[in-house]
């Protein structure tokens, strides 16, 4: 079902593909127009919907087709996100509510999905690669019997209309452009922070489509309890913080991690770390940055004693200001960042803490001076 070719060789992927490509089914041929799932929960939506709708938006103009975003709650609860479907990009909006959908479960939500696409024929179908997103889109993509690609860093299409989907692959070592072929639609999810957050534009409207669903609750085995937020467990919430100060090896041991954690206390930041500490133990798997942590798009990033090999750059690498420190001059990280300092992270970071609590401390007192 699936072809996949090194990115770094566009060329080479185009003509393998072409020579294995055969004409579209006659049945899928009616398949038109880009979607995005808008994920929806107790009122709140995940801004992977925002950065998805970003995406799409290209898409679609490329294609010449119409944006649509798919929104699923419960009944009366859809309202804000439809008007921000707009507003950040959407042509026109399908719209579910039931009460079955007033809580994520698996079933009733690839119930809703999985008719929307039969009814409606999209060629291409996007989600965040978030917890739900996963759970999601592997359901409707095996009940549909099409192809996914999970975890994209990169979306395009390509001639002749063909959703091109890139992500890591070989533990992250290469990029690989992977295409559904004679299937549709072509699904795809990307993580949160890969995408730049689109423009939000007010005023802007579109068609809404409202389609009913059978979903009766007796028929759910899965039954909901209770509900607990993530802001509600303490976890890191690192794909959104506008500052990040992270650390690794180079620190040496994890008494010396404490260093980042400084900084990042006197910066009001997030901190992380790459891979190898949370295997040491020395940081949680929820502060781990990189292809298989998380992704990152801060205003700043410091990162101290990291090597920067592929799997962490994935990671970081939309970030405005990319501060790196290592003692090795040839460390990968230096290729890509935007300051780099060759030296001990464990010796510079005492004194980067030290130059910003005085630059703060002497920021806050202006205002009462004057």
């Amino acid at each position: 079902m699936n072809q996949k070719a090194p990115a770094k060789a566009p060329a080479a992927a185009g003509n393998s593909r072409a020579n294995t490509k055969k004409e579209l089914p006659e049945h899928l041929k009616s398949y038109k127009h880009v979607w995005v799932l808008v994920e929806l929960e107790r009122g709140v939506v995940h801004p992977v919907s925002w950065e998805l709708l970003g995406e799409g938006r290209k898409l679609a103009d490329k294609l010449k087709v119409d944006l649509a975003a798919v929104v699923l709650g419960a009944p009366g609860g859809t309202a804000d996100a439809i008007k921000d479907s707009f507003g950040y990009g959407a042509d026109l909006c399908y719209v579910v509510e039931n009460p079955s959908l007033v809580d994520y479960r698996n079933e009733p939500y690839t119930t809703a999905m999985t008719e929307l696409v039969n009814k409606y024929q999209p060629e291409i179908l996007l989600m965040g690669a978030t917890n739900l997103g996963r759970d999601l889109a592997g359901s409707v993509a095996t009940t549909l019997l099409t192809g996914l690609t999970a975890d994209c860093t990169e979306l395009d299409v390509d001639s002749d209309g063909s959703l091109a989907a890139t992500r890591p692959t070989f533990g992250g070592s290469l990029l690989c452009t992977i295409y559904t072929l004679n299937y549709r639609p072509q699904m795809a999810t990307m993580r949160p922070r890969v995408a730049a957050m689109p423009v939000y534009q007010p005023g802007r409207t579109g068609r809404v489509i409202n389609h009913e669903v059978s979903l009766p609750e007796d028929s759910i085995i899965t039954k909901v309890l209770s509900f607990l937020p993530d802001s509600a467990t303490g976890k890191a919430n690192l794909p959104y913080a506008d500052v990040v100060v992270a650390g690794g090896l180079g620190m040496q041991n994890a008494e010396n991690y404490q260093l980042v954690r400084n900084l990042a206390e006197v910066l009001g930041a997030e901190w992380g770390g790459s891979r190898p500490l949370v295997q040491k133990g020395w940081i949680p798997s929820d502060r781990q940055i990189g292809q298989t942590g998380k992704t990152i798009r801060p205003r700043l990033y410091i990162a101290a004693g990291i090597s920067g090999a592929i799997q962490h750059r994935v990671g970081v690498e939309g970030a405005d200001l990319i501060v790196a420190i290592n003692t090795d001059p040839n460390a990968p990280i230096f290729d890509f960042a935007h300051v780099g300092i060759v030296a001990d992270a464990t010796k510079i970071l005492p004194a980067l803490t030290e130059a910003f609590r005085k630059r703060l401390a002497l920021a806050a007192a202006r205002p009462a001076a004057e």
